[in-house]
């Protein structure tokens, strides 16, 4: 009788390893069908992720005021007269009013598409300016065509720091005429004029005081005059 009780223990244990190792393969294979079904995206109806939306912040676009200096990339610098308001087609639109004191055009630029306007540099970037004008000027072999259109990309880009570079890299040391060729000139004098401009805007200083500072930086002739 003990021998058959011993017997159907052992049975029975063998019996439970079994079912435990059953378990354990389907709690395995559910656990990978489970990886599977969320790699596909199908996930039980109890168990669905909820997908937040992150909202867009709202973009903050720079508010300029009547009588503030920008830079338009195209023309220079200019100053706000005024900030108007316009309805197109049952839209009311605000814009501004720029007044570009050197070519003496009035430009009217929409607020919400202010993405080409800048504000002026500050008195740090125009002292980098100054060190970059006294930098030695960098000598290109590639053909005048190719390097004028280049220049003229710089100067329109309305980046101050290329257009500082513009005038170093044209600047001849002299006011004679033969020393340059008429576009070359051309070029430096349109270079020239928009970096004074700024310079004037904001250091806040006579004209004349501003070209002595420059033509001091770039090794020129003080008695220079660009405009003549």
């Amino acid at each position: 009788m003990k021998k058959k009780k011993k017997k159907k223990k052992l049975k029975i244990k063998k019996k439970s390893k079994k079912l435990v190792k059953k378990d354990l393969k389907l709690k395995k294979n559910t656990n990978k069908e489970e990886v599977i079904q969320k790699r596909k995206g199908n996930y039980p109806a109890d168990e669905k992720i909820e997908i937040k939306k992150i909202k867009k912040q709202a973009t903050e676009k720079k508010r300029y005021n009547i009588k503030d200096f920008v830079v338009y990339p195209k023309h220079g610098v200019g100053k706000i007269t005024a900030i108007e308001k316009a309805t197109i087609g049952q839209i009311e639109i605000q814009f501004y009013k720029i007044f570009i004191e050197k070519e003496k055009l009035t430009l009217t630029v929409p607020i919400n598409q202010q993405i080409n306007l800048r504000p002026i540099s500050t008195i740090n970037q125009i002292n980098k300016c100054v060190s970059i004008l006294k930098t030695k000027p960098k000598i290109k072999r590639t053909m005048w065509s190719r390097r004028a259109q280049e220049y003229d990309q710089k100067i329109n880009s309305g980046k101050i720091y290329e257009l500082a570079e513009v005038v170093k890299d044209l600047n001849k040391n002299t006011d004679i005429i033969a020393d340059q060729s008429y576009s070359e000139r051309q070029l430096f004098e349109k270079a020239y004029e928009r970096l004074k401009s700024e310079f004037e805007a904001v250091m806040k200083i006579s004209p004349e005081d501003v070209q002595k500072k420059m033509d001091k930086a770039l090794g020129r002739n003080q008695n220079v005059d660009l405009e003549k």
